[in-house]
């Protein structure tokens, strides 16, 4: 069943953005190597290689530029948990974070994603945004309370939604499963959107 996408959520309209990039490059490399470019002049054809590569680029460029709750050394995302295993732990009571290993690793958005297993790491290769916690693993609560981007270990975390969401310690994870986290989501959405593109 399909979903309607929410386009004012800071990371869908990032993912919108970063799809619509994917398929104008797509196209533009699909025109060239069938041969259509072929008939233009040969700068026509390095204008269009040239899209081709501004397009790519500015892809790599937004995806970098969001912050990452990753170590100042060696940065490891999330305290090297595997996003991928929240999604099937227990969460009544609550199981433990897995721990990623770093045979297993992913670089995106400029960290390093460590993963439990090969197929952790394929499952997050995938589906990146799927696996990537909400606000790049930074603390949900300290956002919606205005506090900035506080940094997680992945050890205080929470499913809402379908969505992984991180926390610097328990007593926030507890604000959020105790009280409206909807609306703590709203205002975390508010702050993320600003700070997300410092």
């Amino acid at each position: 069943m399909l979903t309607r996408l929410n386009t004012t959520h800071p990371v869908n309209s990032l993912r919108l953005s970063l799809a619509g990039l994917a398929a104008m490059t797509r196209a533009t490399l699909a025109s060239i190597r069938s041969g259509r470019a072929a008939r233009h002049s040969h700068a026509g054809r390095l204008a269009a290689s040239g899209s081709a590569l501004i397009l790519l680029f500015a892809a790599s460029a937004a995806q970098a530029a969001e912050p990452v709750s990753k170590s100042r050394f060696g940065g490891v995302a999330i305290g090297g948990h595997d996003s991928v295993a929240y999604h099937e732990l227990q969460r009544e009571p609550q199981a433990l974070a897995a721990e990623g290993n770093k045979r297993f690793t992913v670089e995106y958005k400029g960290a390093k994603w460590h993963f439990a297993s090969e197929e952790s790491a394929e499952r997050f290769r995938a589906d990146p945004e799927r696996f990537t916690p909400a606000y790049n693993g930074f603390c949900a609560n300290a956002l919606s309370l205005g506090e900035g981007l506080i940094r997680t270990d992945g050890t205080h975390w929470e499913i809402f939604d379908d969505n992984l969401y991180l926390f610097f310690a328990a007593r926030g994870r507890e604000r959020w499963t105790d009280g409206n986290w909807e609306a703590y989501k709203a205002d975390a959405d508010k702050a993320w959107s600003v700070l997300s593109k410092k």
